[in-house]
């Protein structure tokens, strides 16, 4: 696919935007990195190897140097053969508005709490939070986003791989966030003492390990640690986060968490509990929440 006569035969911009989405649709590629079709996946990879703004104003027709064409089709050959998802090729994803550096020693940021965040969690916090905690942080996004929509917040970003939390500190960095937003290693709370706070956020680990490999290849490059959340359903560790969370919210302090396709699972296994089930205008499922009272009332459930 990228001798000489490939090379020579794309000048522009359009033209590997063009080739890459054809290329990428005809070898059945599997999107959900950010992205969910071949030619917004095209964008990401061209625009991240030439250098250029998303937006590409005005360059669709520019032509190519030799060199540019060839790192392209190297990129674009890689990102087929290896089936890694883009994120990891160009090392950037963004969530709620923000870039943000990604590896394999994360997952990539596509969570629907960022739609919350963009909102500043209305209507469900109706008092701006003085202390956040992003719970199972990986690379820091949610963390770093919530310091963001609330300037004045003191945050908190908890992960027990100390690998992950390399990367949440250099987004921390990137954001220049370093005196609002702590970095912490913990299994969960374990490390927390008894700080408490007005928001728990968390998009933890609840992948079972039969959906875990059902996953397609592009899935397979992030870690496993960040997916498997153990037990039946993939639920345990979302069960020890509701055993614990009351301890470490206010008492107006709310809970929310992500369980994506867990969802009928976590009802099966509390059909009592009252789940509220956040709906999101740009897509995405799986989030509820839960007040302090609540978390407190069931306590015995958990």
């Amino acid at each position: 696919m990228s001798d000489i006569t490939v090379v020579n035969d794309l000048l522009t911009v359009r033209d590997y935007l063009r080739w890459a989405t054809s290329c990428f649709n005809e070898e059945g590629l599997v999107f959900g990195h950010g992205t969910d079709n071949a030619w917004d996946d095209a964008v990401q990879l061209v625009c991240y190897s030439l250098h250029l703004p998303l937006d590409m104003p005005d360059v669709l027709d520019a032509h190519l140097t030799i060199w540019e064409r060839q790192r392209l089709v190297s990129l674009i050959e890689e990102r087929i053969n290896s089936r890694k998802p883009v994120a990891y090729l160009t090392h950037r994803a963004w969530f709620a508005g923000l870039e943000f550096y990604v590896d394999e020693r994360v997952l990539v940021p596509r969570s629907p709490i960022a739609e919350l965040i963009e909102q500043q969690f209305q209507p469900w916090v109706l008092e701006t939070p003085n202390r956040i905690l992003d719970l199972c942080t990986g690379s820091g996004c949610i963390a770093v986003a919530c310091a963001v929509a609330f300037t004045d917040a003191l945050v908190d970003a908890v992960d027990i791989d100390s690998a992950a939390l390399e990367v949440a500190t250099r987004n921390v960095n990137q954001y220049a966030l370093q005196d609002q937003v702590q970095v912490i290693q913990s299994d969960l709370f374990t490390a927390l003492a008894d700080k408490q706070y007005d928001l728990i956020v968390s998009n933890p680990p609840y992948v079972s390990e039969e959906e875990i490999n059902s996953l397609a290849p592009e899935f397979q490059h992030e870690p496993k640690q960040g997916f498997s959340g153990y037990g039946e359903g993939g639920l345990d560790l979302v069960q020890k986060i509701l055993q614990q969370a009351a301890k470490h919210l206010t008492p107006e302090g709310v809970l929310i968490c992500e369980v994506g396709n867990s969802e009928g699972s976590l009802l099966s296994r509390y059909p009592s509990i009252p789940f509220t089930w956040i709906e999101f205008e740009r897509g995405g499922s799986g989030v509820f929440l839960l007040t302090a009272s609540q978390l407190r009332e069931y306590q015995q459930q958990w």
